[in-house]
């Protein structure tokens, strides 16, 4: 499965650079696009008794009036309705006077259930709500119930944001070119398209590869090749060590699953470091993770001179107060203490927002650590003033600034959790699960993006990782799923990852 992630003015780009190249020009092209498209409705609508195609002006259109020709010439029931003609001497142009009935007006619009309408109004390239009557088909579609094939996407939906423009068609299946864009996995967008299906059209690799894209679908094709297995001559130290800062009696248990989950991922050792009030209820807990109490920096300081753990984890359960800030940004200063990786979660940054600047100049100082920060939507606002509530970002455009600011890899979480590196890479993550929606599981997530630090994995590649092993562990556990149930959980993914590595054991 190809994993980059064209934008609308990339595809655009590709297009025109495929046509250069050949075999095929504009016109051959989108004769590919409709034979695909037509062949995906064939196989699976073929009970259908009428096909609605409607055909917006450009070359989405284009595409629709192919494919209400081919529909035609297998014997389908054929109703096509049209918002405004082709530009003359286009392509679309040249495949509406190649259709042979003549279509009528798009307001005029009216299909009946056991129909199926195939969307090729608009498509990636939408910057502005739909037209009156694009927007009453809609809502007649959605009134009547009838499956909606988009092509490319579904019109209403934004191809860079994935947000809609007014209103939008809700597909069951959307057929796309090449390479999945953003608003085909940015929520809602990532809704709205349904089933997806990528189909070749003539477009080149090697014309992908020279287009350059840097985001990515969360595939493990981006980062399985960096991702650690364990050498037949290891031990303990050289698998990493990872240390997770505990908060108090009451607040312990955020810091044990990051501590989990960071043994699971493949960590030699891990250290929960409690202050002396929370010792007797973590260590009623722990077996393998080891305790150690950590009241002050100097004792913090000192667990890192001794025992050199390649990352921390800090946040999980900590408290949002101002000392929590303070005690990250002395730690920070400490240059020839300072841990070699760093995971940021939930507390560690929710009291970095008292003062985000100072956390971001620690962070771009000489020295400082390899910083992974995984905010959710409320603390990635808190954290990044003005960025969260820009209209005109996109949310993968949004954690790209946010990385360049904090100098760290962001993993803006939700349903289309986005992880942007400071070097302008960026990954959407595709295999999300509302299963995950509970409390503790962002916990598990630091923890995994940890272990895999301390074993040497790059930060960007090592967030991809955490946040795709993260979502298989739910997906393979299934439903009532609790953070508890994660660590565990990981066993069968993280097989599944070792046998592609080849790993024997």
């Amino acid at each position: 499965m190809s994993h980059e992630i064209l934008t609308p003015s990339e595809m655009g780009r590709a297009d025109k650079l495929a046509m250069r190249r050949g075999p095929f020009d504009g016109y051959g092209l989108m004769s590919n696009a409709g034979r695909q498209i037509t062949t995906l409705i064939l196989a699976r609508y073929p009970a259908m008794l009428c096909a609605h195609v409607l055909c917006g002006p450009g070359n989405n259109g284009g595409d629709g009036y192919v494919v209400a020709r081919l529909l035609v010439k297998a014997g389908v029931d054929v109703h096509l309705w049209e918002e405004g003609e082709p530009r003359a001497g286009s392509d679309a142009a040249i495949a509406a006077a190649d259709y042979p009935v003549e279509p009528r007006p798009l307001q005029d619009f009216m299909p009946e259930p056991g129909d199926l309408v195939v969307d090729a109004l608009y498509g990636t390239g939408l910057s502005k709500p739909l037209s009156e009557a694009a927007a009453r088909a809609v809502r007649v579609a959605k009134e009547t119930g009838v499956p909606v094939v988009a092509v490319d996407l579904p019109s209403g939906v934004s191809g860079e944001t994935g947000q809609v423009l007014g209103s939008a068609f809700a597909a069951a299946v959307t057929v796309t070119f090449a390479r999945k864009k953003p608003g085909h996995l940015l929520e809602p967008g990532r809704t709205l398209c349904g089933d997806i299906a990528v189909v070749d059209i003539g477009i080149s690799d090697a014309v992908i590869a020279e287009i350059g894209p840097r985001c990515f679908e969360n595939l493990p094709d981006i980062w399985l090749e960096k991702f650690p297995v364990p050498a037949s001559d290891t031990y303990k130290y050289r698998r990493g060590h990872v240390g997770v800062f505990s908060g108090s009696p009451t607040a312990t248990g955020a810091a044990r699953l990051s501590a989990m989950a960071s043994a699971r991922v493949g960590a030699g050792a891990v250290t929960v470091l409690s202050p002396t009030r929370s010792l007797a209820v973590n260590g009623a807990h722990l077996t393998s993770i080891m305790l150690r109490k950590a009241d002050t920096l100097d004792e913090v300081l000192g667990f890192l001179d001794a025992r050199k753990p390649q990352a921390l984890v800090y946040g999980p359960g900590l408290g949002p107060e101002q000392e929590v800030a303070n005690f990250l940004l002395d730690l920070l200063a400490e240059v020839d203490g300072a841990p070699e990786s760093l995971v940021l979660d939930a507390d560690g940054l929710t009291s970095a927002a008292f003062e985000p600047e100072a956390l971001f100049a620690a962070l771009h100082a000489e020295g400082a650590p390899k910083a992974i920060m995984t905010p959710h939507e409320g603390e990635f606002r808190r954290l990044f003033r003005g960025l969260a509530d820009d209209p005109k970002l996109s949310k993968v455009e949004k954690a790209r600034s946010a990385a360049v600011r904090a100098s760290a890899v962001i993993v803006y979480k939700g349903p289309d959790t986005v992880i942007a590196a400071p070097d302008g890479r960026a990954a959407i993550n595709s295999n999300g699960t509302p299963l995950l929606a509970t409390a503790g599981s962002g916990d598990v997530l630091s923890g995994l993006c940890a272990g895999l630090l301390a074993q040497s994995m790059p930060p960007f590649e090592a967030a991809c990782a955490g946040v795709w092993i993260h979502s298989e562990a739910a997906r393979h556990f299934g439903p009532g799923l609790i953070a508890e149930d994660l660590p565990p959980a990981l066993r069968p993914v993280l097989g599944d990852l070792f046998a592609r590595k080849g790993w024997a054991g």
